[in-house]
């Protein structure tokens, strides 16, 4: 637990990052945030972390909206940003798009608009459709704009990715915070092996966003990051293209495999989880987009039998033996596919996830603060000053 000096000296250090881009600006991708930006966000979630384990409000917010758009389930991200908004003082009002005029063919720009009056974020997770979710948030965002400029929203709100068909930010910056606290700090992190690999899951059409992310984020790091999987189950070609660049300047290294075997041998970090094939999420897309549902039925068929040709890409207790000192860090987003308990056969073995469960709870953990300093650092052209002031006014959250 860090005492208030030790928040303060936090403080200090993040006043020699540069974030003024980030200010009245959204959050889409990692890879479009500088290395200052990046670190930026994880200061901020760390002293705010901090603070409240201090006891000390980090309320900034005395009114004022975090509108949640959710096109695909969610727990944990879905309560992440409504503890995110709670932790600035903002309340958190859900557009349910079934109940609402969207449903009647109110446009997007209508609505973007009319949810928006007193709105100062807006969180959306749109991730199921290529080429759709990330092409949604950017037609939002640019509807806020323009209704900020034509004088209808009085403060144009920030607009955060909590998961699209490309990346998900929220997650793998969550992910890599826990990785820094893990490993002792971000120093430490050069020359780790990373094993993002595939893994078998009963179910179909997960998205490719949490290996992209990762791959995406972890690669800027002087980490050697791995991709593994069976033949065609690729992900996105532009997003490997960015992982080689930042491995060539982070001075760490990135190469695709297709064997789970190869991926674990000496990993400090492995990260077994299920995706679909990029070709298998466009051609799903394009059927749902057509209203061919019947074939989407049959897609879903071939997709489960060719799934069921890798039941051996699973996260054994033998496989986790072959990580570095056998003691590399289990990581998942979550939920995961347990082996025995949540479905026959899946992507962990019970005795491994049992073994990590502690840990992957605090990796979960740090997601609420990493969507808290995405939200503060788009409000605050001196993020610093401003935290400064609610650590000299020691204000109670609990009084």
């Amino acid at each position: 637990m860090k005492d208030t000096a030790t928040i303060k000296k936090m403080i200090e250090e993040l006043k020699g990052l540069k974030t003024q881009n980030m200010y009245l600006n959204d959050f889409f991708h990692t890879w479009k945030e500088s290395d200052d930006e990046v670190a930026a966000t994880f200061a901020v979630a760390e002293i705010l972390r901090a603070m409240r384990e201090q006891n000390i409000s980090s309320k900034v917010f005395d009114s004022g909206l975090g509108i949640s758009i959710f096109r695909d389930n969610s727990t944990r991200t879905r309560f992440s940003f409504a503890s995110a908004c709670n932790m600035l003082g903002l309340e958190v009002q859900d557009l349910d798009e079934k109940t609402s005029q969207i449903a009647h063919g109110e446009t997007v720009r209508e609505t973007a608009n009319m949810v928006s009056f007193m709105a100062d974020v807006i969180g959306i997770r749109d991730d199921m459709y290529i080429g759709k979710g990330h092409t949604y948030m950017k037609e939002v965002a640019d509807a806020v704009q323009e209704g900020y400029e034509d004088g209808v929203l009085e403060q144009r709100p920030t607009l955060v990715n909590l998961q699209c068909d490309i990346d998900h930010p929220t997650q793998s910056m969550a992910d890599m915070l826990h990785v820094i606290n893990h490993f002792g700090g971000v120093e430490n992190l050069k020359g780790k092996k990373v094993a993002m690999t595939w893994a078998y899951s009963p179910s179909y059409g997960k998205p490719l966003s949490v290996p992209q992310g990762i791959i995406g984020l972890f690669t800027r790091f002087g980490m050697d990051v791995v991709l593994a999987h069976p033949e065609g189950y690729n992900v996105m070609s532009e997003v490997e293209e960015i992982a080689q660049e930042n491995a060539k300047k982070s001075g760490g290294s990135y190469k695709r495999v297709n064997s789970m075997e190869e991926a674990f041998q000496d990993a400090d970090i492995v990260y077994p989880k299920s995706w679909a094939p990029f070709a298998v999420m466009e051609e799903r897309t394009q059927l749902v987009g057509e209203g061919k549902f019947d074939e989407l039925k049959d897609l879903e068929k071939r997709c489960l039998v060719n799934n069921a040709n890798f039941k051996d890409w699973e996260c054994t207790e033998e496989l986790m033996a072959k990580t570095k000192d056998g003691k590399a860090l289990y990581m998942h987003c979550l939920p995961a596919d347990i082996t025995g308990v949540s479905c026959k056969e899946g992507e962990v073995e019970a005795s491994v996830f049992d073994r990590y469960r502690v840990p992957l709870y605090k990796e979960a953990s740090f997601k609420p603060y990493i969507i808290a300093a995405m939200i503060f650092l788009a409000k605050f052209n001196n993020p610093a000053a401003k935290l400064a002031e609610l650590v000299d006014a020691e204000t109670n959250r609990i009084k």
